[in-house]
């Protein structure tokens, strides 16, 4: 297939759909001409169409669906598109889209939508946590997760929808994302990681007690010491002395802080929750960029990124989005939207935090 989009944008995106969307995967492969399939993962794109693979009871299949707007130019629209693919979905399969995708009473399948991006500290990193394989092969079968009450992580992911592309849209950490930034970018990134984690591992102390500690946070999550690590390979063994926090690190820093002190856990685990499942998903593929561009093969210099003593971190994200499901049942409404709130905070921090670095390499250009 010819990539006629950037690698990274390519690779951003199809983290987002196989990390986040397996169930919205599954609806597309099923109604595009594989209605018995158990499994399928978003393959590939570029500016005609997107592939996905699938699996079933007659092996495995590769579809390539067209985009309603094709050709497709920018990363937006592959965003715009996917939601109208999976749209169309639905309606073939009789299944109610989510409501955050919708279709409006009016809608113009050339017009914007919200949609599945891939940015920010690490990429869109919250979505279904379910099992493909779970609905087994009747194509009306995943409308059953759609009925009732929603899971909480569901909630949280939908809350926060619009702030993953306010995330994206900081062109700090595209650049990044597209292996176009210098290595005193990624640098200046790590050193901002370690103030957000000084503050963030302080406040997840607390987490220690709960029955679900070791789902939510257990010792191979911890960040510091690989940071610390990093920062002595990147800036040198006197990198305590020579770093500092941009504003909007230290103001999210102090806000997490806060939290940890008031001992309200579900602000704590808003706060967790951002950081960490985006380390997991969209971090992994910066640390990939990050290495190929920079020459960090021996994984100096991409510790942080590093989660191998965690086990399969898809499985963890599985559990993860289970204890937040479980969390959701012991909150009221009006906590559960306190909790949302905070998260959709975080998200506005973490942009920040990339709109400053942005302003000071501009500062340090200009000297």
């Amino acid at each position: 297939m010819v990539k006629n989009f950037d690698a990274a944008v390519i690779d951003a995106v199809l983290a987002h759909m196989n990390d986040d969307h397996n169930d919205d995967n599954l609806l597309i492969a099923r109604a595009n001409g594989y209605p018995d399939a158990t499994a399928s993962v978003m393959a590939d794109l570029n500016q005609d169409a997107g592939v996905w693979r699938a699996e079933g009871p007659e092996g495995t299949r590769e579809i390539t669906v067209a985009w309603p707007s094709a050709p497709l130019t920018e990363r937006p629209q592959i965003r715009r598109d996917v939601v109208l693919v999976y749209q169309a979905a639905c309606k073939t399969l009789g299944v109610p889209a989510r409501e955050e995708h919708k279709p409006a009473a009016d809608a113009n399948p050339h017009g914007e939508h919200g949609g599945h991006g891939h940015g920010g500290h690490g990429a869109s990193p919250h979505g279904h946590g379910g099992n493909p394989h779970a609905h087994g092969g009747n194509p009306h079968a995943a409308a059953a997760e759609h009925t009732g009450p929603k899971p909480f992580s569901q909630v949280i992911r939908e809350s926060s929808w619009g702030d993953h592309s306010d995330s994206e849209g900081a062109t700090f950490m595209e650049d990044i994302m597209r292996g176009v930034a210098t290595k005193q970018d990624y640098i200046d990134l790590v050193i901002q990681h370690y103030f957000m984690y000084v503050a963030l591992e302080a406040a997840a102390t607390q987490l220690a007690t709960r029955d679900d500690a070791e789902l939510l946070h257990p010792a191979a999550l911890v960040r510091l010491p690989a940071l610390e690590e990093d920062l002595e390979f990147l800036v040198g063994a006197d990198w305590r002395e020579q770093i500092a926090a941009v504003p909007a690190t230290a103001a999210y820093a102090a806000r997490i802080t806060e939290i940890g002190e008031e001992g309200w856990a579900a602000g704590v685990i808003a706060h967790h929750y951002t950081r960490y499942l985006g380390d997991l998903s969209g971090g992994q593929m910066i640390a990939k960029r990050v290495a190929k561009q920079h020459g960090f093969d021996d994984g100096r210099g991409i510790s942080f990124y590093n989660f191998a003593e965690l086990g399969d971190l898809a499985e963890f994200k599985t559990n993860y989005r289970t204890v937040l499901d479980s969390l959701g049942d012991t909150l009221d409404e009006a906590e559960q939207k306190r909790m949302c709130d905070e998260v959709r905070q975080a998200y506005a921090f973490n942009t920040q935090v990339f709109i400053d670095l942005g302003k000071q390499k501009a500062a340090r250009a200009a000297n």
